[in-house]
């Protein structure tokens, strides 16, 4: 990672209008520092008010020393796997809802920015997972993912049989909705919706959870990061495997989707005074320890 910062990429949520506004903002204060600014092609067809070239996000991997990502943390999900390659550090400013990646405020981001451009900042360092399906010798589907890949049954099917096996040893079969396998970053997202552990991102750890297991005995699964996890499907029905939500592929009966750790990792850059566990209070509702009465 490159400090002191001299190119910075600002990408936005493309589709959202809202984001004009405060890119035009982030545009006159990065030139307001001697920063080179280099905009992302399709954050730049949303504005009309653009004084820098635009770019593709593999050259903007190149050149970047800095990319901020304006959105929520699905635009975060997308461009960190895009740009995990590259190794360039990311910094999210929040537009969406919950805002577990995106952690700046929009009100404060010049702000904090600032501080984070002068150096003050803490790094986290986020695994990746590598998903492949296997369809007979051929390699039909692969994708990276920084929150989970998931096996599902499809709309309106019926339970999903499949095969797990971790490290080429069988674990069980299972008839269910389907199989989460998860990061510690997505520990927070789909896996925990389905009742799968908070795993602190500074672990390097693989969750699998089932999706309403038919036999309640079946309950999540912590590996280490070294878990190359196989799921070979029995009955499809129409079950699709997706990657952080967004890429997905038909499965047939006898695919294999091989899930791994990838070599590639995500950097985020927070505030000096970022805080895993108060980021968990707010965003998860948690209450505080209740105040002593006078």
């Amino acid at each position: 990672m490159s400090f002191p910062f001299k190119t910075i990429a600002l990408i936005g949520k493309h589709k959202n209008l809202d984001i004009v506004t405060p890119l035009l903002r982030l545009e006159r204060y990065l030139k307001s520092r001697n920063l080179e600014v280099l905009l992302d092609h399709l954050t730049a067809s949303a504005m009309k008010e653009r004084k820098y070239p635009a770019f593709t996000i593999e050259e903007i991997g190149k050149r970047a020393d800095l990319a901020i990502v304006l959105g929520g943390d699905g635009t975060m999900l997308n461009i960190a796997r895009k740009l995990a390659p590259f190794d360039v550090p990311l910094v999210g400013i929040n537009q969406g809802r919950l805002g577990f990646l995106t952690d700046l405020s929009i009100d404060t981001m010049l702000e904090t920015l600032g501080s984070i451009l002068d150096g003050r900042y803490v790094t986290e360092r986020r695994m990746l997972l590598y998903v492949e399906v296997a369809r007979g010798t051929a390699s039909t589907f692969s994708a990276l993912a920084l929150n989970d890949v998931a096996v599902n049954r499809g709309i309106g099917g019926n339970m999903i049989e499949f095969e797990v096996r971790i490290n080429g040893e069988y674990v069980y079969s299972l008839r269910s909705d389907g199989l989460i396998v998860a990061t510690p970053t997505g520990s927070t997202a789909y896996a925990l919706s389905s009742g799968g552990p908070i795993l602190h991102p500074s672990l390097d750890l693989i969750a699998l959870v089932p999706v309403s297991p038919h036999t309640l005995s079946n309950r999540p699964i912590v590996v280490g990061p070294d878990a190359i996890v196989e799921i070979l499907m029995h009955r499809t029905a129409v079950a699709r495997v997706h990657s952080d939500s967004h890429s997905h592929f038909d499965l047939q009966e006898h695919d294999k989707v091989v899930v791994r750790r990838s070599p590639h990792e995500v950097t985020l850059l927070h505030s000096a005074d970022h805080s895993y566990y108060r980021m968990l209070r707010e965003k998860l509702g948690w209450s505080g320890l209740p105040r002593n009465q006078a």
